[in-house]
């Protein structure tokens, strides 16, 4: 069923095909700038400190704030935010496996 149904041609209506490819192309970026060449990045460090999530959604409460004040109504905030969400998925679903082999 799961295999039909990527042969089905969406018509979305929020255009999030678009919008998913944005933020695919921002998450990109964030791989290439200057604090993350050869190096880890925070996030990295914060995760393996035991405070990923809560970075995470200090992150997502600050982006979401800023947004309309600090640069206007910009987009590149709320790509942060979705960015900063997907980040906590992977932390929640990496504290999940970890409990579950403890």
């Amino acid at each position: 069923m799961i295999g039909n149904m990527k042969n089905l041609k969406i018509d979305y209506k929020y255009n999030e095909d678009m919008t998913l490819k944005e933020l695919c192309d921002y998450i990109d970026n964030t791989y290439g700038e200057h604090y993350s060449r050869n190096r880890f990045q925070a996030t990295e460090f914060i995760i393996d400190g035991g405070h990923g999530e809560g970075f995470c959604i200090g992150n997502i409460l600050k982006y979401a704030q800023r947004y309309g004040k600090k640069n206007g109504k910009d987009r590149k905030d709320l790509l942060k935010v979705i960015h900063y969400g997907i980040i906590a998925l992977y932390v929640n679903d990496m504290e999940k496996r970890d409990n579950e082999t403890n």
